[in-house]
């Protein structure tokens, strides 16, 4: 019993380890503009995108690397993404053209 459950905790234990090294990282919308102009995290990061503006905005990105498309958000929302791919994500607001911000994910 105690062998089948010794394989059992090694064949979980990485996929266990992997995501608790995973980091979350909080990008505000203030003022029409993204908190933080460039942001470095890693594979397997989350960032949190949360709206701290009275007005929606809406959150994409067409880069290579990273596609998604947050829809809508109103004040006091958060949306997350996960990051899997390295690369340069560049990320946009669809209703505010001047909102930019890039991500840079590495290993």
């Amino acid at each position: 019993m105690h062998k089948i459950l010794l394989l059992a905790l090694g064949l979980l234990l990485p996929f266990s380890t992997s995501s608790a090294l995973a980091a979350e990282h909080v990008v505000g919308q203030k003022d029409k503009a993204f908190t933080v102009s460039k942001l470095k995290i890693k594979v397997g990061d989350v960032v949190v995108f949360k709206n701290d503006d009275p007005f929606f905005h809406n959150i994409f990105s067409l880069s290579e690397g990273q596609f998604f498309d947050l829809g809508s958000s109103r004040e006091g929302s958060e949306k997350k993404v996960t990051f899997k791919k390295v690369g340069i994500v560049e990320v946009e607001c669809a209703i505010h053209p001047a909102m930019k911000m890039v991500i840079e994910v590495t290993k």
